[in-house]
């Protein structure tokens, strides 16, 4: 952690209390860039709003991305809220309610991936009876995937997308589906890769899948979906996703497929979240309480798992392990003690960090966890033992000038809340 983001998080725990997450606008707008600039125009961006949907993020990145993506009825009111046309907004998502869907179709939403006959049934009904055709992505689960992927959703019985053996099938039977308008295909079946080659290696499987498939269709793709599945390290030990490389491996691959002539003109997207605003996340937390238990020095924090499940090993961690953390009160460069970081709650699984070597932590000063801008809040049960919800703080910073905004959003239920005034 570098002075300045350790003076900042100091800042916002003096100004908001803990605890607290803080994003960093312009790092995030910093990654969005330089994505785009590796590829070199070879692909729009379609941020995943599932990694975090707080609404000034999305008006924040509305004039830096091509599309949201977005997973829900309560994510595409929020695209909505925040000044994203309807005709901008991707909606993926394996199990859709007729309630979505008649959202989605009431609105004009863009691009829908539609992820099972059944939902192309359900689609195409209430099309017809609001007299519109919805443009529609197949979202494909390819049979293989290489390896090296945080989880990979190839190759087995999955509840996202068509499986690849029934392609045929189904695009066989879209004269049934008047309505809908198949404008191309959608793929994610890994996340959290950190290796350049088999990242390459997934988007030649879906290049040829999207070749095989636009031909067994007869149709010029509109555009092409790439779930990117690009990581960011979480763990000591963990490598950091050469892009450059990745860029390396991969354009040539997307310039080999524009010479197909049904390709061509098809529009690549890369639909991404967690490597584009992950590491510009903290969050913030305060040792409210310590204490040595059988030889060990134990500091508790006035935030458990309810506020960062990801954190504390509970998302998909089969072993968990610490995740980066610092103590922000603490000379970066003093002697370190060992320490075990525990929640509030009441429950023996909070415990976020054990055998952490940190400089000397004691109550009163405050943590940071970082690698915390995706999937934290948002993916956590907030509400568990109704311990205080964590603020949000939207910082941005113009040389000295450093701007720290609160965007902590009130608790409510999104769906039946919202999207009823729409």
């Amino acid at each position: 952690m570098n002075a300045q983001i350790q003076s900042v998080l100091r800042q916002v725990r003096t100004e908001f209390g803990t605890p607290s997450y803080v994003y960093f606008l312009d790092r995030m707008l910093s990654n969005i860039a330089r994505v785009r600039d590796a590829f070199d125009g070879r692909f729009g961006i379609s941020y995943a709003v599932k990694s975090n949907p707080n609404r000034e993020l999305l008006k924040r990145f509305s004039s830096h991305v091509d599309t949201l993506d977005v997973s829900s009825g309560g994510e595409l009111q929020r695209a909505l809220d925040a000044g994203h046309p309807a005709d901008r907004v991707t909606f993926s998502g394996p199990a859709k309610s007729r309630e979505e869907l008649e959202l989605a179709v009431r609105v004009g939403c863009g691009e829908m991936v539609v992820e099972s006959p059944n939902e192309l049934d359900m689609l195409n009904e209430l099309a017809s009876a609001s007299g519109v055709t919805m443009p529609i992505f197949l979202r494909i689960n390819p049979a293989t995937a290489p390896r090296h992927f945080g989880v990979n959703m190839a190759g087995k019985p999955s509840q996202f997308g068509i499986d690849e053996e029934d392609m045929p099938t189904v695009l066989g039977q879209l004269d049934t589906w008047p309505n809908l308008a198949l404008r191309g295909f959608h793929i994610y079946s890994g996340t959290n890769c950190l290796n350049a080659e088999a990242l390459a290696e997934n988007f030649s499987i879906f290049i040829d899948l999207f070749t095989r498939f636009s031909e067994a269709a007869d149709i010029h793709p509109h555009k092409l979906i790439f779930g990117s599945g690009f990581g960011i390290p979480y763990h000591d030990g963990d490598d950091t996703l050469d892009l450059a490389q990745v860029a390396r491996l991969i354009n040539p691959l997307i310039d080999d497929m524009r010479r197909n002539d049904r390709l061509a003109d098809a529009k690549c997207m890369l639909e991404m979240g967690r490597y584009l605003i992950g590491p510009e996340g903290y969050l913030v937390s305060s040792v409210i309480a310590q204490k040595r238990s059988r030889g060990k020095n134990i500091r508790l924090l006035d935030t458990g798992f309810n506020g960062h499940l990801a954190a504390w090993g509970m998302m998909g961690t089969i072993i968990r392990r610490n995740w980066p953390i610092w103590n922000i009160d603490g000379d970066m460069n003093a002697a370190r003690e060992t320490y075990m970081l525990t929640g509030p709650l009441c429950t023996t699984i909070d415990t976020l960090a054990d055998d952490l070597e940190l400089p000397k932590l004691s109550r009163g000063d405050a943590i940071a966890i970082g690698s915390s801008g995706a999937y934290g809040m948002s993916s956590s049960p907030i509400r568990f033992i109704s311990q205080p919800i964590p603020r949000e703080v939207l910082v941005t910073v113009d040389g000295l000038n450093v701007q720290c905004v609160d965007v902590t959003e009130p608790m409510r239920d999104v769906w039946m809340h919202e999207t009823q005034h729409v």
